[in-house]
């Protein structure tokens, strides 16, 4: 009787082992991928012996499944991954099995193991690399499918947006930054609290840290905005009015900001109330007002600005005053509020006009960022609370929300519904 010899086992396995190797290595190049070939410089956080699937697989996958609705937690992305393509995962790299002749898809286990181990910040450079790459055009936008039927209401305000809110000429690039809190998030190192950069026009995200708390949001800025580019305008909440941040944004950053004068600043603050004091006939060259009529209101903006210098803050060169009236849709005022600012831009570089523009796009990071990530990918409602995981379940939506506005669309939940077949959630990023 013949005895099978114990050799040739053991090739076919070292044989399989090698092309799977060689497979890691290409697969990004082989999907042309930006994404994916930003992903796979993110270090493997696991243990190399026992270690059976590339790092680059799970996030990959995790990118593409966080683009369909419903897939919001790790369960759900796992087994929304569990049905792709072996073309698909052939192309990313994925473990071929020799025995069956099959590419496989992680375990769900594995999927939870490594986002909660994952290191933050480097999945973040990742992602804002990509960003950077479809913005500076070095990387093909992502393109959605065309889906039939009556344009949705987001997309058809979007399009007549520059008609109800005009856009001055001269404005410079800007981006609003400010902190959330993932509500029930508590790991190891504490509460997840994350600072986010989101442009004004485009709506995408920039880039992402992690702070200990709402009062360790300054720490994160220069990591967060060194990587990003140059001459821009950033808004920031009165919390960062201090004279180290603005000597960072106009200093090695190269860039202007416009921040916001509260109790925190007290003699600043009361040199702005002593510049901008007046009539309005005397400020009439120097002001600009503007209205605003939705969602069950009217608001009249006034802005008013006066020349200033170093000697008020470190880079300052205009002071505002922003008095906002408001009231129902009879444009009847009912409330009024008054905030004062501070830019770094003089008169000829960012008028009235142009500060009451910077001032309004503030706001998107809280409603085209914050907001979304609540209500869209129920971000608040997340059971996800191990490790790292919280954070990049945050980075993985920051990037869907971003590949959608690059693509042109406005309603995010609206988009995350059309892509019901998984070619198209992979074809988005050239995969």
């Amino acid at each position: 009787m013949s005895v099978s010899s114990p050799i040739s086992p053991v090739v076919d396995h070292l044989a399989d082992l090698a092309m799977w190797e060689a497979e890691v290595a290409d697969g990004p190049r082989a999907t042309a991928s930006s994404l994916a070939i930003r992903l796979a410089r993110v270090p493997d956080p696991r243990d190399p012996r026992g270690r059976r699937h590339p790092l680059m697989v799970v996030l990959v996958l995790t990118a593409c499944a966080t683009l369909v609705v419903g897939n919001d937690c790790v369960t759900a992305i796992w087994q929304w991954a569990t049905s792709t393509g072996q073309d698909v995962l052939a192309r990313i790299g994925a473990r071929h099995d020799g025995w069956t002749g099959r590419y496989l898809v992680p375990s769900e286990a594995t999927f939870r193991r490594v986002l909660s181990t994952v290191d933050g910040d480097a999945l973040d450079d990742a992602v804002s690399g990509y960003v950077t790459d479809v913005s500076a055009g070095a990387a093909p936008a992502p393109v959605l499918p065309a889906v039939p039927g009556p344009v949705e209401r987001e997309q058809r305000r979007a399009a007549t947006r520059h008609v109800t809110h005009p856009v001055p000429d001269g404005l410079l690039p800007a981006a609003a930054l400010d902190g959330k809190l993932l509500h029930g998030s508590v790991t190891t190192a504490g509460r997840t609290f994350l600072v986010a950069a989101i442009d004004h026009t485009t709506g995408t995200v920039l880039g992402q840290r992690r702070v200990a708390d709402k009062r360790g949001e300054n720490t994160a800025l220069e990591p967060l905005l060194s990587g990003l580019d140059t001459g821009r305008v950033w808004t920031l909440d009165a919390l960062h009015t201090n004279k180290k941040t603005a000597r960072l944004i106009t200093g090695p950053l190269g860039g202007h900001y416009i921040l916001f004068l509260k109790g925190n600043q007290p003699l600043a603050l009361r040199a702005a109330q002593a510049l901008l004091a007046g009539t309005d006939v005397e400020f009439a060259e120097h002001t600009h007002q503007g209205t605003d009529r939705g969602h069950g209101r009217t608001e009249l903006r006034t802005v008013r600005v006066a020349d200033c210098d170093d000697t008020l803050f470190p880079g300052a060169r205009q002071v505002f005053r922003i008095r906002r009236d408001s009231g129902g849709l009879d444009g009847v005022p009912t409330s009024k509020d008054i905030v004062y600012g501070i830019a770094s831009m003089d008169a000829d570089l960012a008028g009235p006009a142009h500060l009451n523009h910077y001032t309004r796009g503030h706001w998107t990071v809280e409603d085209r960022l914050h907001y979304v990530r609540d209500v869209t990918f129920r971000e608040d409602r997340s059971q996800v609370r191990t490790g790292t995981a919280p954070r990049a379940m945050a980075t993985f939506r920051n990037l869907a929300i971003s590949t959608i506005r690059f693509a042109g669309r406005a309603n995010i939940a609206h988009t995350r519904r059309d892509l019901h077949d998984r070619t198209d959630a992979f074809a988005v990023y050239s995969i």
